[in-house]
């Protein structure tokens, strides 16, 4: 039995008989596919109850108004009004009731913002399922044992950090669109200090992450990380060639060439047969 969580909760009867309470939970976010694994995701906790999915600030906010839902999925870049500003009307005003806001973005420089104010957890994309699952019962445990004032900026920054769970898949931008890419398709990935570009399939999408922020979530058997700003999937590497300084030059299926730092090329020839 969960205890109580925000102004409307629903109940089903389960095995014996007996009475659930299920937390109502509304999704805003613009990009549909997003929105549609968000609620897929949603539907198989059986603690959560879906009652509403908004594609923008506006209606997001009216509904939160209307529904008094316990639990909240915010993006934050959505049309009308952003996330935050969502939370602080809300806040302002004082009429959204209680609930706690889990939110999912693309775009980290938001994270002290959310905690801010007091939002339960920050998902920052690409997140797995696993990472998902965490921040719910995060969001529950913490209603329970504390009350909706107990988030920490510490606190869930630290919770954020932990999570070194492996990636199956990423969410990606291409022309306006949103969509899925497994992370076997990943020929190799190159960064900047902000910004890191994935290349797969004849293309390179653009994502708003350091590189540092897969380095850990990658299966280590099959990525290796050449240099700082470059990291390779070994299924699509044709050839490695020591150059004039015996550093390796590592061909691509697709033609591209990265050079190996010298840590990484000695390494590679003391493993090779």
């Amino acid at each position: 039995m969960f205890a109580s969580f925000g102004a409307v909760a629903l109940y089903c009867i389960g095995m014996g008989g007996r009475m659930t309470q299920r937390i109502t939970t509304l999704i805003a976010e613009d990009e549909p596919l997003a929105s549609e694994a968000l609620a897929g995701w949603v539907a198989q906790l059986p603690q959560l109850a879906l009652v509403s999915v908004c594609g923008d600030g506006l209606s997001a906010l009216a509904e939160i108004r209307r529904l008094q839902p316990g639990l909240i999925f915010m993006d934050i870049n959505m049309p009308g009004m952003t996330g935050l500003q969502v939370l602080r009307t809300l806040a302002e005003t004082q009429d959204g009731g209680e609930h706690r806001v889990i939110f999912t973005t693309a775009y980290d420089e938001h994270a002290l913002a959310a905690f801010e104010l007091h939002a339960a957890d920050y998902l920052l994309k690409p997140f797995t399922q696993e990472r998902f699952n965490e921040a719910v019962e995060h969001a529950l445990r913490s209603v329970i044992s504390s009350g909706p004032d107990s988030s920490t900026v510490e606190a869930a920054a630290a919770a954020a950090a932990e999570d070194n769970s492996p990636l199956s898949r990423i969410l990606v931008r291409d022309q306006g669109k949103i969509f899925p890419l497994q992370v076997d398709a990943i020929e190799y990935l190159r960064s900047d200090i902000k910004y890191t570009a994935v290349a797969s399939a004849g293309k390179q999408y653009l994502v708003r992450l350091p590189i540092t922020s897969f380095e850990q979530r990658l299966d280590p058997q099959r990525f290796l990380k050449l240099q700082r700003s470059c990291i390779v999937n070994l299924d699509f590497v044709v050839s490695m060639t020591p150059d004039e300084n015996s550093q390796l030059i590592v061909q691509m299926q697709d033609g591209s060439r990265f050079t190996a730092n010298r840590d990484v090329s000695k390494k590679l020839r003391e493993q090779s047969i």
